[in-house]
């Protein structure tokens, strides 16, 4: 199985990593996340629920992303963007959403991993998702 689709948004510059909180209540560290961080988690799952496989896709898979941000600047359409925020960072959260949507088990399953991002004319984030063949070829 695979999926493809782009979520016509302006991807969001807020990370997990910047919206991610801990404190320690009664002796045990709580996590939680920052307000901005759950405006950030609502936008994915309303954009992203569109999308939802009929069942959950299995066994190793290949997620490609591509953020495409509104340009600024003196840049170009098409041209990479190498400024915040890091890909890592901006996948963490997306992923945990499409996990909570059950686009597949467990974002462990993610075994291949592409992730670009550039300045675009039409802001958005396109996504491919492949379920891989066992034997890796």
């Amino acid at each position: 199985m695979k999926i493809d689709f782009f979520l016509p948004m302006i991807p969001p510059s807020h990370t997990y990593q910047q919206g991610s909180r801990t404190a320690v209540r009664d002796g045990k560290v709580i996590r939680y996340q920052d307000e901005q961080l759950k405006d950030v988690k609502a936008k994915f799952t309303a954009y992203l629920s569109k999308y939802i496989p009929e069942r959950p896709m299995g066994g190793a898979l290949r997620l490609i992303t591509k953020w495409c941000y509104p340009i600024k600047g003196d840049h170009r359409d098409g041209e990479y963007k190498t400024s915040k925020p890091d890909t890592e960072n901006s996948l963490k959260l997306f992923k945990d959403v499409m996990t909570e949507l059950n686009y597949w088990k467990d974002d462990a399953q993610v075994a291949s991993e592409i992730t670009e991002k550039f300045w675009a004319d039409i802001p958005g984030i396109y996504v491919s998702i492949e379920e891989l063949p066992p034997n890796g070829n």
